[in-house]
């Protein structure tokens, strides 16, 4: 059986993942940096030791992401819209069936309607602004002088989350920074910005296709907050997938089995 690889290069992270057939070998993950392309070749290089395998034994690999053009190491390159879909197939617990995936990236959030098969039916997409995305939890946790990956945590001990009413990132720090001078507890702030969060993106939902179970992808996945927050908002269970920030290398690497 031949090995693949996915590279999913977001604006702030490089994600691969290796794959044989469609048992996920190893996965890895750096910031991007000024040279995607040379982050991309040191990443193969690295997911290929891990494995103990050759570079030579690598049958196809695949691109995707917001940096998929640049990254010549790869035979070929897809849309992240196409490799998350096809990610699930891995990723998705194996009783359920996504009907909607939603998916948190760096510097834009996905939602993506598939049909029982997989397919995709429809799309929407936030990429002109950073309010519902990775980043502003980024910037919201230094100003709030905690890490990333105690964001969601924390904000899960809140018991009067704060009204974060901006829509806007440049205006939600300001009022986050404000309600910082008026001594609210930084927790009920967390709290309030994913409240904030999940509304802005299921206000992006098709009312039509909410169907089916629903999945979260992205690094934004990791955050127990937010996904808290959605089915708050969604009144309904909503799913992690595993390797929830590695779902387009992970479908990038599939897609790149069927063209081996």
């Amino acid at each position: 059986m031949s090995y693949t690889i996915g590279l999913d290069g977001g604006s702030t992270y490089l994600k691969g993942a290796l794959l044989k057939g469609r048992q996920v070998v190893e996965t890895m993950v750096c910031s991007t940096g000024i040279d995607n392309n040379g982050s991309a070749e040191q990443m193969l290089g690295q997911l290929c030791q891990k494995a103990g395998i050759a570079r030579s034994d690598i049958r196809y690999t695949m691109a995707t992401g917001y940096s998929r053009k640049v990254l010549t190491v790869a035979d070929d390159d897809i849309s992240e819209i196409t490799a998350h879909a096809y990610g699930v197939r891995v990723t998705a617990p194996k009783e359920y069936r996504p009907g909607m995936i939603i998916d948190i990236g760096g510097q834009d959030s996905k939602i993506i309607y598939l049909d029982s098969g997989y397919n995709i039916k429809n799309f929407t997409m936030n990429d002109k602004c950073a309010a519902g995305t990775g980043k502003f939890m980024e910037v919201a946790a230094q100003i709030l002088e905690t890490t990333i990956d105690q964001v969601g945590p924390l904000s899960l001990e809140s018991t009067a989350p704060c009204d974060i009413n901006s829509t806007c990132v440049v205006f939600a720090q300001s009022e986050i920074i404000s309600l910082i001078a008026r001594q609210f507890d930084r927790k009920d702030i967390l709290a309030g910005m994913h409240i904030s969060m999940a509304k802005r993106i299921v206000k992006m939902m098709k009312k039509s296709e909410k169907n089916g179970d629903i999945l979260m992808t992205g690094g934004g996945a990791l955050n127990v907050g937010i996904r808290k927050a959605f089915e708050e908002e969604l009144m309904k269970d909503v799913y992690v997938a595993s390797y929830p920030q590695f779902n387009g290398a992970i479908g990038a690497a599939l897609i790149a089995s069927e063209r081996a």
